[in-house]
Formats: structure tokens, sequence, C-alpha cells
């Protein structure tokens, strides 16, 4: 029906209530406490979290593939026999398999930025689970390293999508209060894919004299567990009301926004119809303001105007991520083993690695409401600066087999210690080799409380609502090709056929540590407890990123509207 502002005493009043709804539910949102927004928006949580849950198959494969490089049976089935009759994946594979799946991913970014917005974040994601289960089969009953090539960045495809969906619809159904909770969640749907994943393999290790090959093909097997439920929670979600309205189904936006919130027992039915006529009107008033202030909705307008620094932060954000050294993680068995522990060991380490890694995301939590992103995501840094150089030291350390080695040319008689039991490792070799290891669980601890998780919170926030889907795209696929970089000197820096830097990496992270600190300190803003229309109108202002904080922002002003609001379109 169409929806008109006309009335008998003219459109400008009726375009002055339609204003006055608009910045009551600006005020509205913005005061909201994080109880209310509990009790008004419960079923927005749920769905947010179940579609969330598709991103627990990105972390378990890519952490899976990265920790088999260091399991014996698949090293026999891919790799190559070395020197001392143990077999290893060459460092170009191990670059090769791991770079495959972020070029799938990026294949997949760019269609899901242009697919969702013609058939919305629902169908799209449906598509993109439906391929995930046909693309499983390939990794599954891969025989080489080449099929494993192209299984992996088949999966990249849909792993693609549903980085950028699930991240955008976190953001897009929630209130002020919640957005910082529910898009963080992604970051810890991720570890726990990352630690079911340490779970499995930790399994496998302790059978793989029984199950042989398929102690790998299990975990690739397991996949197929995933797509069909999350494809039904999705299919039985509300589509995100920000879509329908960039689409101009502002009805059925109506009926997406009832079903994401609840009414309070303390609120009269007139009063919730009201706040939803309010909710829309803000919605459809931000959409109008962004048209206004931008041509349109394609990649290149990311580009273009004021878009071009929010593009610009969110895509700096995810590259820190790579920056900041937590390849580290990604790759902690194989770096364990290469810094001197059992295997046993190692994979045990990767198991407590990434449940610190659970309990960080839960301290974001309560830290974000107290602190905000910024301060967050600049100490965050810092202290994983310090401890990569910490890493670092230790591996340069000098140790008493170090030393016996360097001076068996000047003394050839045992002491009585190497004469008793001459392959025990020195002590304090031992020593260092877990004290490197213990300081990568506090790195991951830190790493999951602040750049992790705030990432997620950022670069869902920062883009305009018009070009959120594809800011993120082009902010995933930043970080996609600076992990593509990491991917190709981290396991050159760790295998010992290539470098053989082992920990002494950490000197290297530490630079790239730096150069992200420092863009943060001038271009990161905060952007906690402000409403889209408001950071739209502080980007639009030029306000510095430091003076973010504080600012007060004044965004409709009375009897405003944009032209073409939904009084001249049909809903």
């Amino acid at each position: 029906m169409a929806r008109s502002f006309s009335s008998a005493s003219g459109p400008s009043k009726a375009s002055s209530n339609a204003t006055n709804l608009a910045a009551a539910a600006n005020d509205a949102e913005r005061n909201l406490t994080f109880r209310q927004a509990l009790k008004q928006y419960p079923m927005a949580i749920l769905w947010s979290l179940l579609l969330s849950s598709a991103i627990i198959m990105e972390g378990f494969d890519t952490i899976l593939l990265a920790n088999l490089f260091a399991y014996e049976p698949f090293k026999q089935a891919f790799g190559v026999k070395i020197s001392d009759s143990t077999y290893e994946l060459t460092a170009d594979w191990q670059s090769g398999l791991s770079n495959g799946v972020l070029m799938g991913e990026m294949i997949g970014l760019l269609a899901a930025g242009i697919i969702a917005e013609r058939i919305g974040y629902r169908w799209t994601l449906i598509g993109a689970l439906s391929l995930c289960m046909a693309f499983v089969f390939i990794v599954f009953f891969a025989k080489s390293t080449a099929q494993l090539l192209v299984g992996e960045i088949s999966l990249g495809m849909p792993w693609g999508v549903f980085a950028t969906l699930t991240t955008a619809y976190a953001v897009e159904v929630c209130p002020v209060p919640l957005r910082a909770y529910l898009t963080t969640y992604i970051n810890a749907c991720w570890v726990f894919g990352q630690l079911l994943a340490s779970i499995i393999l930790r399994l496998m290790v302790a059978q793989k004299e029984q199950l042989g090959r398929w102690g790998y093909r299990i975990p690739f097997g397991l996949q197929w567990f995933w797509p069909i439920p999350i494809a039904l929670c999705v299919l039985m979600a509300p589509e995100s009301p920000w879509w329908l309205v960039r689409a101009g189904r502002f009805r059925d936006a109506r009926v997406s926004l009832k079903r994401l919130r609840t009414r309070p027992n303390d609120m009269d039915s007139e009063t919730f119809e009201a706040s939803i006529e309010g909710a829309l009107d803000l919605m459809v008033q931000t959409n109008e303001r962004e048209k206004e202030a931008q041509s349109g909705s394609s990649y290149r307008d990311c580009l273009r105007g004021v878009d071009r620094r929010r593009t610009e932060i969110s895509c700096m954000c995810w590259v820190i991520q790579s920056l900041c050294g937590s390849t580290f993680m990604g790759y902690s068995t194989y770096f364990y083993e290469q810094a001197g522990l059992t295997a046993s060991n190692a994979y045990t380490m990767s198991l407590v690695q990434f449940s610190l890694g659970l309990i960080g995301v839960a301290l974001s939590w309560t830290l974000m409401s107290r602190f905000g992103r910024r301060t967050l995501y600049l100490s965050g840094q810092l202290a994983m600066l310090l401890l990569l150089l910490a890493i670092g030291t230790l591996a340069c350390v000098p140790t008493n087999a170090s030393k016996t080695s360097m001076s068996h040319t000047q003394s050839t008689s045992p002491t009585s210690a190497q004469a008793a039991n001459p392959h025990a490792p020195a002590h304090d070799t031992v020593i260092v080799k877990w004290a490197i290891a213990s300081l990568l669980l506090v790195f991951t601890l830190i790493y999951d409380t602040t750049v992790g998780p705030i990432c997620y919170s950022l670069v869902s926030e920062i883009p305009s609502t018009r070009l959120r889907g594809k800011s993120i795209v082009l902010a995933r696929i930043c970080y996609n090709i600076s992990g593509i970089l990491t991917n190709v000197v981290t396991p050159r820096m760790l295998n010992p056929t290539a470098w053989g830097w082992g920990a002494r990496a950490g000197f290297f992270y530490a630079g790239t540590a730096a150069l992200g600190l420092a863009w943060c300190w001038f271009r990161l803003p905060e952007p906690k407890g402000r409403t889209f229309a408001e950071l739209d109108e502080l980007f639009k202002e030029g306000v510095p990123a430091r003076g973010f904080k504080g600012r007060v922002v004044e965004v409709f002003e009375e009897g405003e509207i944009p032209q073409g609001g939904r009084g001249s379109r049909v809903s």
C-alpha cells in the first residue's frame, strides 16, 4: 500500500511527525540500558546467535588444516621424507594450502556483497551452506596435495559468505547496547570452532596408530554435521530490517522489527507500536540521508567521499589482526613442535590455548562496557607487542645444550650427568621451551580479550548502513591478502626445511604489531554508544579519531526529513 505523509494539515506537519518519531527512536536506542535491551530484544539475540554459529565451521577447518601439518599420518600422506627419516609437508605446500582457503574466501566475499544486496542475507546464507556440504566431499576424499588444495579453495568460498553476512546481520538486528556483544560473539564462534578442532585432533593423536589416514579424514567429515541445522535456523529467521528498508520493502521491515522485539510488561500495545514505527522511520531517514551523501551503493562508492575514511578504518582493523602476530596461534601446534615440545604436548597446549581464547572473549564483554573499543584495541596491541619481543628474546637465549655443542671441539670429556644420560635435554633448554609456550598462551588470552573480538564490532559499526555489507567485504579481503602474506612467510620462519627461525619469528611480528599500533593511535575512532545516524554525522563533520568520544551530536532538527522518505515510497 502507498504510505503518504500528506494530511489535511499538509505534508510539512506529517514530515515533522515522522522526524519527531525518528528523533525519539534515536534517543530511545541511545539511552537504552543493557538490561532493558535484554528484555526487549530476546529474539534478536537468539537469531543473531544462531546465524553466527556458521562461523564455527570456518574456525574449525582453518585451525584443523594448520594443525594437521604436525600430524604424522597427514605428513606421511601429503609430505616428503626429509633427512632424518621423518616426513614433513614442505613450506611451499603449507603456504599454498593455507592461502588456498583465503583465495576461495575472497571469491565468496565479493560474490556475497553483490548477491546479498539482491536477494537478502537469508537466502545467500542458505545457498552458501548448500555449497559447503558439497565441497566437503573434495577434502574428505583427497589423495594428493593438489586435490586437497582444490577442496580448500572451494570451501573458502562459502566461508567468505559467512564472514560477511553473519557480521552484518548481527549488527543490524540489535540495538546499540547489544551491538558489541553480538558482533564479538562471532569471534567466540570462531574460537569455539578452533577449540573443537583441537579437541578432535588431540583424540586423533592418541589413536593415530589405529586410525592411520582416517585420523585426518574423520575431522574433515565432521564438517557435514553443521550446514543442515544452521540452514534450518536461517530459513526460520527474520530478514535484516535494514536490508528490507534499502530494498523499499517497508511493510516487511515492520514485520521483521516486530519479530525481533518483545513488548515489555510495563508497555501498552499502542506505545509498543509507536516504538516500532519510530524505529522504522529512523531506519528510513538514516538510509535517505546516506543516499543524499553518496551516489550509490557499489564497491566504488566505498572509496568515495566520507566513506573512504570509513572503509579505511574497517580494512585496517581487520588487517591488524594479521599484523599483531596472531598467525602464531593459527600454526600453534606446529609452532610448539618447532619450539621443542613433543607432539602430544604440542596438541595439549593448543587445546589449552583455545580454551583461554573463549575465556578472553567473555572477558572482552565485561571490559568493552567500561573502556570502549578504541582503548582495548590499543592496549591489547601494546601488550601483544611486548609479548612478541619476549618470545623472540627467549628464543635467542643460549642454553646448556647449545653451549655444550659449541664447546665440543674444546673438550671431549662429558660431564657425569651427560655420561649418565647423553640423550636427556638440558634443564634450562626445557625451561626456555615451556616459557615460550606459556607466553603464547598469554598472547592468546590477550588477543581474544582485545583485538580478536573487538575487530568484529568495529568493522560492522564503522561503515554506513548502505555500504556496510560491501565495506565488510573489502575489509575482509584486505585481511585475507595480509593473511596470504603471513601464510607465505610464517611457515618458512618455522619450517626446519626453510628459514628455520622458530620462535625468533616473534621479532618480525613485533615490528608489524608496532606499525598497527601507530595507525590505531591516530586513525581509530570510538563508536561506543553511538547510533548509526550519529556515526553518520560524526564522519560527515570530519571529527578526528580522538575526538569521537564525548562529542555531542544533534542528528535531527525540528521539521527535518530528507527527500525521498517513506512518504514517497510504496510499502
